[in-house]
């Protein structure tokens, strides 16, 4: 046997709209079917609002509204996935979970050079697999700074 073992890492694939997304599974605490909010008034449009998950009030960041694009209104079949970042466990609302990828890094990429600050504020790199390229989502860059503060 080879003593130089390949490190693969592991995603949660999403999808949000036609879109595939990831986050590395290690910032993954849970994922749990959409039950709604408590709105909380004067908060970025992106912020959904909170729930109370066994005791922790926890916001919920609408990833589709949070990224630009087009953001339908949830309904049963919505995901949260529920993230920790350094001290913080927020919620990510999204379509639909689709994958845990076991992703070899001949698999990954680094984000293209897009001209554009905002596509490298929230992606860190891309999985290419055969026909598929699927964002990567700096978590930590999801929660805005009105509810980082909040959290």
């Amino acid at each position: 046997m080879n003593d130089t073992t390949v490190k693969h890492e592991e995603f949660v694939v999403f999808k949000v709209g036609k879109q595939e997304f990831c986050i590395e599974i290690t910032s993954t605490r849970e994922i749990r079917g959409w039950t709604q909010s408590t709105t909380l008034p004067n908060t970025p449009d992106s912020l959904m609002g909170v729930i109370n998950l066994r005791g922790i009030i926890l916001p919920i960041v609408n990833l589709a509204k949070r990224l630009g694009l087009p953001a339908d209104s949830p309904t049963e079949r919505h995901v949260v996935i529920v993230v920790q970042v350094a001290d913080k466990s927020f919620g990510l609302l999204v379509d639909s979970v689709s994958d845990i990828l076991d992703v070899d890094p001949n698999d990954l990429r680094a984000l293209p050079d897009l001209d554009t600050n905002e596509a490298e504020e929230y992606f860190n790199r891309v999985i290419v697999l055969d026909n598929r390229i699927i964002c990567e989502v700096i978590p930590e860059k999801l929660l805005p700074e009105a509810e980082s503060i909040a959290a």
